[in-house]
């Protein structure tokens, strides 16, 4: 393994270093998880890709609390996407909220993404969602998210009793020891609007291959049924539900590494680039341009 510091965050690169031809996967988790959240995809997927993961910029409970705006999140994902991508285009594999700075990641920076795999997290935040939800159904993802937001309000040890409960309440398989109120500041910025809003968002319109899984025992969808049904339709993407919660590459990790490899091997060699076919750095002052434009 390979380690580096960019930006403050530990990067922790697996795979054949002296294949030059080895694509990259870089690996965004969500809440209430780590980089460790990917060990049975980086065991199995490390013989044939450079896997890359680190955790969220505030989300390692060894490190100073604090909240990143989603521009910050953006930089801090720019500088160590351009610190492992060999200059080349990079295949993401996003969760929770990973998903949401991922896919705004690529909505910023389509050239240096190549792949896209989202885990349960689709147009989470689309009218079609949305609308979707029954009233109960929104009243508990309303009740959960201003927990955790509380949670982060409070912080200290209060808010780490307040996390690690709503995370065992969900059945969250990352490690208790792991779980603090720090990385609740997502919730907060979403519920009270504060520290750089994420109203900036971009809607989510992938142009790459991408493949989807989700699990279907969940309460609710984080997705809608035409963005998935429009999604599989395009060629070079697939769709695939796991009878799991929101965690399917834990609940079963064989399966979803067979579906993930058979998945690149399919689309490998007929991948398109949107942005032409040479090497790919983002510049400090293109990463600017795409802040100023999803802004």
């Amino acid at each position: 393994m390979q380690q580096l510091v960019v930006d403050g965050i530990d990067v922790y690169i697996d795979g054949p270093e002296e294949d030059e031809h080895a694509e990259t996967i870089v690996m965004i988790h969500g809440w209430p998880d780590t980089y460790r959240l990917w060990e049975p995809q980086v065991a199995e997927l490390k013989h044939r890709y450079r896997c890359v993961r680190f955790t969220l910029p505030g989300f390692d409970n060894s490190k100073q609390r604090r909240s990143y705006t989603l521009d910050a999140t953006m930089r801090i994902l720019l500088h160590i996407v351009n610190s492992v991508n060999r200059k080349q285009p990079v295949i993401l594999m996003t969760h929770d909220w990973g998903c949401v700075f991922g896919y705004e990641f690529y909505m910023r920076h389509r050239a240096a993404v190549s792949r896209i795999v989202g885990v349960d997290i689709g147009d989470a935040n689309s009218e079609t969602t949305l609308r979707s939800r029954s009233l109960g159904q929104r009243m508990m993802l309303n009740g959960y998210q201003n927990v955790l937001a509380l949670g982060w309000a409070i912080g200290g040890a209060v808010g780490n009793l307040i996390t690690r409960t709503m995370a065992g309440i969900m059945k969250v398989p990352s490690p208790r020891e792991h779980i603090y109120s720090g990385m609740n500041y997502p919730y907060y910025i979403l519920t009270a609007g504060n520290i750089g809003s994420y109203r900036a968002l971009v809607p989510f319109k992938p142009r790459v291959p991408m493949l989807f899984i989700y699990g279907i025992r969940k309460p609710f969808m984080f997705h809608s049924g035409p963005w998935t049904e429009v999604l599989a339709a395009r060629k070079g993407c697939k769709v695939v539900a796991f009878n799991t919660g929101h965690w399917p590459m834990v609940s079963e990790p064989e399966r979803f590494n067979q579906v993930v490899l058979d998945w690149l091997d399919g689309v490998a060699e007929a991948a398109p680039k949107e942005e032409g076919d040479g090497e790919v750095v983002v510049t400090e002052e293109q990463a600017a341009a795409g802040d100023d434009a999803a802004a």
